[in-house]
């Protein structure tokens, strides 16, 4: 087998365990911080934002940093430093006996996370590039599976072990990534000495079309704000649609999960269309799609036809971001490739802060409908960016071709 599918087979597994791993927490974290001592509602609502969404600040913050030492060290070691100091942070969470103390180490998971921006980045320098699509739109399903699957387990493990044991098996998850990684994954890499290291500014210019590399970190912050937006609103969305129905959580994980379910199966197909006629077709495509999507959300009369809806929205969902980083792939040259994906990690750390906070705002003071317009809004600016970006790269191919 080539050693660049025998890494992305065991990457997946890697960004597999990541990803149920970090979201086995999120169906308790209010019920842990009550736990730690915090009983007042108002405060355990506060308490929870902030201790989600100070990761993703610490994250953004960091993504670049890590991505420059990926540049100068090599990928395979900045993957063994996420894995083992977001399992070290896990385990001391469930050590923890004040709510400062566990924003405190949410902190320091941000501070070393980067597992799955990292694996992309690995397989985007090994990938022969005619293959990105696939390779990256399969990688893509790892965490996409973790995200489904992370929540349910973590939801049952809470109720049968309780809340602390829960943490332990996730960093024990996270070690197996850590370890899964040290003895399978292999990587030939040249260091790139520190006198060479480029600069910021040098990383941009050294791209051939910085314009566009922009353009698709706007995209997967708006894409991370569009996906992201609904979260706070949708299961009292469905509560209003399904009036005096008793079973509102069930029904609510459901449409919270359908879109999940179709990226899964959408992916790797559409990654593999889209080495056919170009990423770019695909990402335009999507976004339209994506846009179109979701304006009769806000109009939709039951949950049935949200949950349907939602569905054919994670099949446009699926060749968003794998297209986004097939054309990072494709418009970068592989000795910055650590630094870009650093770059574009931190503008989708940076959409899912923005998006909550969006859709709460758009409820509160115009109702839960609007909020799907609203983002309907935000996709229609980046499809007018993306249209631009796509006439410009194909007439830029058609001068070469002359």
């Amino acid at each position: 087998m080539e050693n660049w599918k025998k890494n992305l087979y065991v990457v997946w597994v890697g960004c597999f365990l990541t990803g149920t791993g970090l979201n086995l927490i999120m169906p308790f974290l209010p019920l842990y911080i009550e736990e730690l001592g915090v009983h007042n509602p108002d405060q355990v609502s506060m308490w929870s934002g902030i201790a989600l969404s100070s990761t993703f600040l610490v994250s953004a913050i960091m993504s670049p940093i890590w991505g420059k030492l990926a540049d100068q060290k090599g990928r395979r070691i900045m993957l063994l430093r996420a894995a083992l100091g977001m399992a070290i942070a896990m385990i001391l969470m469930g050590l923890v006996s004040n709510v400062y103390q566990f924003v405190g180490l949410r902190l320091l998971m941000g501070v070393f996370s980067g597992y799955i921006s990292t694996a992309n980045a690995l397989v985007a320098t090994q990938v022969p590039r005619h293959r990105s699509g696939w390779a990256l739109g399969a990688l893509s399903t790892a965490a996409v599976s973790g995200v489904l699957i992370g929540p349910l387990i973590g939801g049952a493990l809470s109720d049968t072990f309780g809340v602390r044991p829960v943490f332990y098996i996730t960093g024990a998850l996270l070690l197996g990534s850590f370890f899964l990684t040290l003895f399978f994954v292999k990587e030939k890499f040249t260091p790139v000495e520190k006198k060479e290291m480029r600069s910021g500014k040098e990383v941009f210019l050294a791209l051939k079309n910085p314009g566009l590399i922009i353009s698709l970190f706007i995209t997967t912050m708006m894409i991370q704000i569009a996906s992201n937006s609904v979260n706070p609103i949708l299961t009292l969305y469905v509560r209003d649609l399904a009036g005096n129905a008793q079973n509102i959580a069930f029904i609510s994980g459901m449409i919270a999960s359908v879109p999940g379910v179709a990226a899964l199966i959408a992916a790797p197909r559409l990654g593999r269309w889209g080495d056919r006629i170009g990423s770019e077709r695909i990402l335009l495509g999507a976004l339209i799609g994506s846009m179109l999507l979701q304006i009769p959300m806000a109009f939709a009369q039951n949950p049935l036809q949200l949950g349907i809806l939602r569905f054919l929205l994670g099949l446009t969902d699926g060749a968003l971001l794998p297209a986004v980083q097939s054309l990072l792939t494709k418009n970068t040259p592989r000795e910055v490739s650590g630094r870009i994906f650093g770059y574009n990690q931190s503008f989708q750390y940076i959409g899912n802060v923005i998006g909550p906070l969006v859709g709460s705002s758009v409820a509160a003071h115009f109702g839960y409908g609007d909020v799907f317009l609203v983002v309907a809004g935000f996709i229609f600016i980046n499809v007018l960016i993306s249209f631009y970006f796509n006439r410009k790269m194909h007439r830029e191919k058609g001068n070469h071709a002359n």
